[in-house]
């Protein structure tokens, strides 16, 4: 695994600047031979592929920053403090244009609890593998995410899913594979926690389709913060003093180490965490209510470009040949999926909306 810089050198690293993603496009159902158009698929895929897009990024830079933050604080302490952030970014700027109080009311309590718990859990094992992993390598793994969401959207949806589908999504199944190395003396359990995220996550955007009918993304945002401060506060009246942190594995100690005063220059990174992540979250919720779980899952894909330009230019890590087959093919398989919704789609049957 190539070294990781440390903080100090990270601080007083030159700037960079990233290029903007290009668009997608996709077919024309008029004529297979033209260029493609966002014409051919229906709008609520084509915002919660926006949706999903732009949340991809933002989870991209919660990721970066928390594991620029593992090294020094407790994680249910960066989870809390980020939720308090993102609570007040809710509040001020989000709830008066979005029904203001009357957004924390619900008849759906139980399932905004379920997928609370599962987003809190689905985080901490991520955060957990990315305080031990490149996170490239980490956010790769991760992206079995999309195979989950179609498995769930099947069985608990109905949605019906095609063969193209399927390939596509084995293929980057083979990728993460390919970086995790099960069965090697390269294989660490670290790299199971972005397995099991990608499991919970999954579970948590079924949920969200599925009471997306009554409940809005700024409800279900709000449910997500409450449960991660209910979390944290619990975790730390049991280990906030670090009495349980004695493992030197660094997963153990970022998830058991006693909390401690914010350093100063960590305030800008703990904002930077609060207003990303509520944002992400809001689109990301926004997203599994109106476009097809199978559909908008693939462009969660825009992150691991983020995660490789985070790798190389803030932790000095370059994923290795292993890695950037893994990572081709995971990605590629997310690209194949898009182009081959936006074919099938001119020629689905509108009774099983199966795609060929």
């Amino acid at each position: 695994m190539p070294a990781t810089r440390s903080r100090r050198q990270i601080r007083t690293a030159r700037p960079f600047t990233i290029a903007r993603p290009s668009p997608f496009l996709a077919a024309n159902p008029q004529d297979r031979n033209r260029p493609v158009t966002l014409t051919a698929l229906p709008r609520s895929n084509i915002l919660g592929a926006l949706c999903v897009s732009v949340a991809a990024l933002c989870f991209s830079l919660n990721d970066m920053g928390i594991k620029f933050l593992s090294d020094d604080y407790a994680l249910h302490q960066v989870v809390f403090l980020r939720s308090l952030v993102g609570a007040a970014t809710l509040f001020a700027l989000i709830m008066p244009f979005a029904g203001g109080l009357a957004l924390m009311r619900t008849r759906r309590l139980r399932w905004h609890i379920a997928r609370g718990l599962c987003v809190v859990f689905a985080n901490s094992f991520l955060f957990l593998g990315l305080a031990v992993l490149p996170i490239a390598d980490a956010v790769a793994i991760f992206f079995v995410s999309p195979l989950v969401i179609t498995l769930m959207s099947v069985v608990f949806l109905g949605e019906s899913v095609g063969p193209r589908r399927w390939t596509a999504i084995a293929v980057g199944f083979v990728g993460v594979l390919i970086i995790v190395r099960p069965g090697t003396s390269a294989f660490q359990v670290a790299a199971l926690f972005p397995m099991i995220s990608a499991v919970l996550y999954g579970t948590m955007h079924i949920i969200a389709r599925r009471i997306g009918s009554t409940e809005s993304a700024a409800t279900m945002t709000f449910y997500i913060l409450v449960s991660f401060m209910v979390v944290s506060v619990a975790v730390w009246a049991v280990a906030g003093d670090g009495r349980f942190a004695t493992s030197p594995h660094p997963s153990l100690q970022f998830l058991l180490r006693a909390w401690r005063p914010v350093d100063p220059d960590d305030i800008l990174i703990f904002i930077m965490l609060g207003t990303s992540g509520v944002l992400g979250g809001l689109l990301i919720s926004q997203a599994y209510r109106i476009a097809e779980a199978a559909f908008a899952a693939p462009f969660e894909y825009v992150s691991m470009p983020m995660a490789i330009i985070w790798g190389i230019t803030i932790f000095g890590t370059f994923p290795g040949p292993s890695a950037w087959v893994g990572i081709v093919l995971i990605v590629g398989s997310g690209l194949f999926l898009i182009w081959a919704e936006s074919r099938g789609q001119r020629r689905a049957d509108p009774r099983t909306r199966v795609y060929k």
